[in-house]
């Protein structure tokens, strides 16, 4: 079975190829552009930002897997194959790795990490005295599926206080559920640390605007690793700089890499980090993929699939 690959860039094939290996010696992995790879052998595809009308031109093409969470990076080429399946990248190490990028976002909002970055950047000794800890505040989740639930799990697992928003109601252990537009606003008015994970749809474009940010508490923190397309950033630097909001961390960004004019970069009270929140080493990736393509030949159902439906 031959996979092709365009995610890392071409000196990442090894690796990839070894994770595939590991697991299931038929899979051969190959670079995207591997001349010796005819079209009509390719099985399977892992990509990252694929070249617009590119995947049509694979004539026996079974599964097109994203190297991310997110696939408007494929959704984004009118021309992608509509009728194939199409896999988010999941597994037990993409939710891991959330998980453990929200207890730090958190803590750090909590302890006012950034603060102390500037100092030392500045050689400033200048302490802060807490206010609260973990165990007095109250985390709120938009977007309670795979990631949210094992972040919930994880911050409870420190001392936070859990409630969770999506779609439909979540049930988990500890942690108070909120479904649906009439709940938003209790959500976020109960809310201390306000954490996104939802995905990237039409619906929750622009959803991070001024008007939610009013319905929270003043003083409350905002975490996004959920997509960049869901915060208004003027929205947010005019919260943060009234005093509204304490602080924020940023994972992701509607223009990526972050633009080195950018404001988010020296603001005081944000944190900002490269879309870096869950992904798993490409030995894991792998291993997800080759496991996903087993189940597949086998007739087995396939993992996390993107229903154009819902968006995500």
């Amino acid at each position: 079975m031959k996979v092709l690959v365009k995610s890392g860039g071409e000196a990442a094939v090894p690796e990839w190829r070894e994770g595939f290996q590991a697991y299931d010696p038929r899979v051969s992995a190959h670079w995207w552009e591997d001349a010796s790879v005819a079209p009509e052998a390719v099985d399977y595809v892992v990509v990252w930002e694929p070249k617009p009308g590119w995947l049509k031109t694979l004539p026996n093409l079974k599964v097109v897997f994203s190297s991310a969470a997110g696939v408007d990076h494929i959704t984004c080429d009118p021309e992608w194959p509509r009728h194939l399946p199409l896999v988010r990248m999941g597994g037990d190490a993409v939710a891991q790795r959330m998980g453990e990028f929200i207890v730090w976002s958190c803590l750090s909002l909590l302890r006012d990490t950034r603060h102390y970055a500037i100092g030392q950047a500045t050689k400033t000794w200048s302490v802060r005295e807490g206010c609260f800890t973990a165990t007095q505040r109250r985390v709120g989740i938009m977007g309670m599926g795979n990631l949210g639930s094992q972040a919930a799990r994880m911050l409870q697992g420190v001392g936070f206080q859990v409630q969770g928003w999506a779609r439909s109601r979540k049930e988990l252990p500890g942690v108070v559920s909120f479904a649906g537009a009439a709940e938003l606003p209790a959500f976020l008015a109960s809310t201390d640390i306000l954490v996104c994970l939802l995905p990237s749809t039409p619906e929750t474009a622009g959803l991070i605007n001024a008007d939610l940010l009013a319905q929270l508490p003043k003083g409350t923190a905002v975490v996004n690793a959920g997509r960049g397309s869901h915060l208004v950033v003027p929205d947010l630097l005019a919260a943060l700089d009234s005093s509204h909001l304490s602080g924020a961390v940023l994972d992701v960004f509607e223009v990526e890499p972050l633009p080195a004019d950018s404001v988010l970069w020296s603001h005081p009270k944000i944190i900002v980090t490269p879309h870096a929140a869950s992904l798993p080493s490409r030995l894991d990736r792998a291993r997800y993929v080759a496991a996903a393509i087993a189940d597949f030949e086998a007739g087995r159902p396939l993992p996390n699939l993107f229903d154009p439906e819902r968006g995500y």
